[in-house]
């Protein structure tokens, strides 16, 4: 009898994750018809997001509440639906230029405010109140930066609550006494699933809430839905999650609220080849939060075992944008054998609504345990210092005249001009812009340096690689977001 009781109980659970994984699925396919299209970009301010909480204000089925103010004045707002005695709170950027779970956010809004997927939106409403507090530090939003107005990071003020900020995210946790939290964060996009090559395109973590890591019904409940949501990405992006280490840190948010009494899930957006707005990684966000929140609703996760949790790949951090293995560098008369791990930095216009490249060499020597995001194998080829072109220009008209691809071929990377308009913060070419005195330094190779360079093999330039982006030369494309400027 006991026997035919454990068998009944596994049919029961299967059927409820094959329930999940059916509704996943759709939540996938149809995910255009409900994606926010107003926020297309990472760099979203409050002022973006204002008109889309203005609008579910005016909706009966949800409440939306000011609950608190930033150190900038901007308000922070809740957003609920829902009439279950269950409550899931979400809260995101907390850093300000960790936006991805933002825009989810107001994807999943759209999906409630939807009239499809009745059956499954009934199970939820009905057995949950879902909260979510999008942008909480719209300040730092605002410069596209980490910290909030007061210079301090919201995620370690937990104890202290010294700003504005961090004392709302407590008062509304407690006011709910959430049974789910969702701490929705970025992480670099050089993170990598450990001992892969594979970004880690998202990242999970159920917070310790002491130093012994103990695991007791809330922290492990946090880790059923990890395990539960790894599942759902293995199929969407296999291979590309990570798993953050679990010290505990008493000064953060995550691990407080899991010692508060509600399981909190974090979840970090990383890197996904090819997505340099994190759109991508934005619809897994949607597809993987709102799965976990039907799952909630169901309970369906009781029956996951945590022992999955520990098997997720830990988080590493060994990913370039640009890997160069096995190039020949020529240096004080001597030749070396060398791999270069290239980074394509952001740097933000004044406006903070969009940026530009200034690349640096992150590291070189020996990185064969690194990987590439794009890796060439350079052996065989020579480093080659890029020249200056023979001839000043005026204009940029009469830059842009030049055929890139040919100067390129002859090994020209730098293009001097006699006027460079003071406002210009960079080149819209792909090659460098320098001032009519401006003398090219010698190419030393060291972490730091911009690269620009050329791959040259058996005398043939083959490859570019201006502010370190690879063209290919035998290709037509030439895909340089932007050069320098030396004046």
């Amino acid at each position: 009898m006991k026997r035919i009781v454990l068998v009944l109980i596994g049919l029961f659970s299967f059927s409820l994750m094959g329930q999940s994984e059916n509704i996943t699925t759709q939540l996938f396919d149809s995910y255009d018809n409900y994606k926010e299209n107003s926020i297309g970009k990472r760099r979203i301010k409050r002022a973006d997001i204002q008109p889309l909480i203005d609008k579910y204000s005016n909706y009966k089925k949800f409440k939306v509440n000011k609950v608190g103010t930033s150190i900038g004045g901007k308000d922070l707002s809740l957003i609920s639906i829902g009439t279950g005695e269950t409550n899931v709170f979400l809260w995101s950027q907390m850093h300000g230029d960790e936006p991805t779970a933002t825009q989810a956010i107001f994807d999943i809004l759209n999906f409630f405010d939807s009239s499809d997927f009745k059956t499954e939106k009934d199970a939820i409403l009905a057995n949950l109140t879902v909260h979510f507090l999008p942008m909480l530090n719209p300040d730092g939003a605002e410069l596209f930066q980490r910290r909030n107005l007061l210079g301090i990071d919201i995620n370690r003020d937990a104890l202290r609550l010294q700003s504005p900020e961090s004392q709302t995210l407590k008062r509304v946790r407690d006011s709910l006494d959430a049974d789910f939290g969702f701490n929705l964060h970025d992480q670099s996009t050089y993170y990598n699933a450990e001992r892969t090559e594979k970004p880690a395109t998202i990242s999970y973590l159920a917070p310790a809430y002491n130093y012994e890591k103990d695991i007791n019904e809330t922290r492990g409940n946090a880790m059923k839905i990890i395990v539960f949501m790894n599942d759902i990405l293995q199929k969407y992006a296999p291979g590309q999650v990570g798993r953050y280490n679990d010290d505990f840190e008493p000064r953060a948010f995550g691990d407080n609220i899991q010692k508060w009494g509600t399981s909190t899930i974090l979840i970090e957006s990383g890197g996904y080849a090819e997505d340099i707005e994190k759109q991508e990684i934005r619809k897994l966000n949607y597809t993987s939060i709102l799965s976990a929140i039907y799952t909630i609703a169901k309970k369906s996760y009781e029956a996951i075992s945590i022992d999955e949790y520990e098997k997720i790949p830990e988080n590493d951090r060994k990913l370039f944008d640009l890997k160069i293995t096995g190039a020949t560098y020529n240096l004080m008369g001597n030749t070396f054998t060398i791999d270069l791990g290239i980074n394509q930095v952001e740097v933000d216009y004044p406006d903070h609504n969009s940026f530009w490249y200034s690349s640096r060499v992150l590291d070189q020597g020996d990185l064969s345990t690194y990987y590439g995001y794009e890796t060439v194998d350079a052996s065989g080829y020579t480093i080659k210092q890029a020249k200056a072109y023979p001839t000043t220009l005026n204009t940029f008209e009469e830059v842009k005249a030049l055929n890139f691809k040919d100067i390129l071929k002859q090994g020209y990377g730098y293009v001097p001009m006699s006027t460079i308009p003071l406002k210009q913060v960079n080149s819209p070419f792909p090659v460098h812009l320098i001032g009519k005195k401006y003398t090219v330094p010698e190419l030393n190779l060291m972490p730091g340096i911009n690269p620009t360079f050329f791959l040259e093999k058996d005398g043939k330039i083959e490859y570019a690689i201006i502010n370190g982006f690879l063209v290919n030369l035998k290709e037509s494309i030439i895909n340089v977001p932007n050069g320098m400027i030396f004046r």
